[in-house]
């Protein structure tokens, strides 16, 4: 893996392209033409009005006809179906599973799942990047569509408007469907027109679907935190996020396919094809075929440890082979709804996982680890937590620090954490935040050959219980994961997975990794609130969050006077 790191970092295999691949069809700069520009924003503006007030709650393109499609019904007749039945029969219902904390090898488990496919290949994510593993993704997909595989995509509307025309042009191929979940109207660049109408839509608009799974011939599975996209890879000297897949294979995955086929058949999943303009498909997909190869040629060339290891069909191969061991154990399916708000609000019957999940942490009898990059609890959370201290159950946190959150939503979200930092402190919680350079990354997924070289943050979200069962998926601990996005995760009753998920925890939460958040008594009616940790091997004591600059924790203390609960 050191060798991997190295030879993807140093030689540049995937970041040759970091830029996103440019093919024919994209429009003219719109600075070039200044009064075209002005008339057509104000068309925009007109157009989303007009459409706020007609149809508020649904979406456009809502009455573009669908092909009706689902999950392979027989996937023991493909050749990845035969081999995990097999291994399945001998563990009498259980499910086989397998924790990938370094983010390399879950891009590489995606990969080559996408190029073992044989029959269908279902993919939903909040966000797809056209970075360079995003664009190496797209183009196994490609060449999966290629050789005869039916590839459905269902990807959130929050961040890919700056991609339409290559979502669209993909789009075009005969064996891939793409639908948009919960779609804006205007579908050009401008952030600011797309704030216009989140500003008049935000009752629809504010409702996102963060849900990530990828299933190949229903027969093996990746859910987690991950997102498609260089950072949540560990692959670039920038960021890096901490994060978990698991990988899943035997009964349990159908049960996933079927939550993907609610999504896909929802009135919220919009085809591509109702919301972006008629173009030369073919000439278009040819070009993206083209740059995407290109772009796959570069990264491969000199044939390293990373154009080997793609070769070599690993980590998958010995994840179906038995030599890298799958953990068997029953597990459960805790999703979101597509319709949650309808759910929430007793319009209509459905699941929502957050009750899943404070079910069963709610029974834990000794000990609840929590990591969750946003952790903002509200009354409900501090009441579960606080009832688990009434009963001495340990219950300790890691989160994000205010250093480790550098963009707006993070440095939000801290401040809305920042105000339950003392009442949790005070109710015996152990609290942790990540530091962004990590003193000793040996255990914590982290690769050490990227130690120093770009800014470390969480962006996993587990829970374990009683190191007996562990929840690993998409939903934070905060309020806009229990009532503004859809989620899915699952819950596996296995100790061993447990047992590794807390090892984890453990080395994450060193002094040397995290500040270890403390009341200090010196002699005021107040204690107050301390962040401990080690530089050097040398103890440090701050009393105000390390921030990197005076700008940030500025930024901080304002978003805490805004009114954004229910937003965090």
């Amino acid at each position: 893996m050191a060798t991997l790191e190295k030879d993807m970092r140093y030689k540049g295999q995937l970041q040759m392209h970091r830029r996103e691949i440019d093919f024919p069809g994209t429009a003219i700069a719109e600075s070039r033409i200044p009064g075209f520009v002005a008339a057509r924003r104000l068309a925009y503006v007109i157009l989303i009005a007009a459409f706020v007030n007609g149809c508020a709650s649904l979406p456009p393109g809502s009455d573009f006809p669908k092909t009706e499609s689902s999950a392979l019904e027989n996937p023991e007749r493909t050749r990845l179906g035969r081999s995990i039945e097999k291994a399945a029969s001998k563990h009498k219902g259980k499910s086989g599973f397998r924790l990938l904390p370094v983010g390399i090898d879950g891009f590489l488990t995606r990969l080559q799942m996408i190029n073992a496919a044989e029959r269908t290949l279902d993919i939903q994510y909040f966000i797809f990047q056209g970075d360079a593993t995003g664009n190496l993704l797209t183009d196994a997909m490609l060449r999966a569509a290629d050789r005869g595989v039916r590839v459905r995509v269902l990807i959130d509307d929050a961040d890919i408007s700056r991609r339409d025309s290559r979502i669209k042009t993909l789009g075009t191929h005969p064996r891939i469907e793409i639908r948009i979940f919960n779609p804006f109207a205007y579908r050009g660049n401008s952030g600011f027109f797309r704030f216009i109408e989140f500003m008049l839509n935000a009752s629809r608009l504010d409702y996102r679907m963060h849900n990530k799974l990828l299933i190949v011939d229903n027969t093996i599975a990746l859910a987690g935190g991950r997102n498609i996209g260089d950072e949540y890879f560990q692959v670039g000297a920038e960021s890096q996020f901490g994060d978990y897949d698991v990988f899943a294979a035997g009964p349990i995955v159908r049960k996933l396919s079927a939550t993907f086929d609610d999504y896909w058949k929802s009135t919220l999943a919009i085809p591509i094809r109702a919301l972006a303009e008629e173009g030369d498909a073919g000439a278009e997909l040819e070009a993206y075929r083209q740059a995407l190869n290109d772009h796959r040629q570069d990264a491969n060339s000199g044939g390293g440890a990373y154009a080997r290891r793609t070769a070599s069909g690993e980590p998958l191969a010995g994840l179906v082979s038995g030599r890298l061991p799958l953990v068997w154990a029953h597990a459960q399916v805790v999703c979101d709804s597509p319709d949650k708000k309808r759910v929430e609000n007793g319009e209509m019957i459905g699941k929502l996982m957050h009750r899943e999940v404070a079910d069963t942490a709610a029974a834990v009898q000794s000990e609840l680890l929590i990591v969750s990059p946003y952790f903002i609890p509200g009354d409900d959370g501090m009441r579960l937590i606080k009832d688990l201290r009434a009963r001495n159950v340990r219950v300790r946190v890691l989160t994000n620090s205010l250093e480790s959150s550098d963009e707006l939503w993070p440095l939000m979200a801290y401040a809305g954490y920042a105000r339950y930092r003392l009442p949790l402190l005070k109710a015996g919680v152990g609290l942790y935040e990540v530091r962004p350079v990590l003193g000793k990354p040996k255990g914590t997924g982290n690769p050490a050959e990227l130690e120093g070289k770009g800014r470390f943050a969480l962006h996993a979200k587990v829970f374990v219980f009683d190191r007996r069962k562990l929840f690993v998926g998409s939903m934070n601990f905060d309020q806009r994961s229990m009532r503004l996005n859809t989620e899915i995760g699952l819950i596996i009753d296995s100790p061993e997975l447990a047992r590794q998920a807390a090892a984890r925890f453990e080395s994450i939460t060193q002094p040397a990794n995290s500040y270890v958040l403390a009341l200090r008594e010196d002699g005021s009616s107040e204690p107050h609130l301390v962040w401990r940790t080690q530089q050097d091997g040398k103890a440090i004591e701050y009393d105000k969050a390390p921030a990197r600059d005076a700008e940030q924790r500025a930024k901080v203390e304002f978003f805490s006077l805004l009114p954004m609960d229910d937003e965090l």
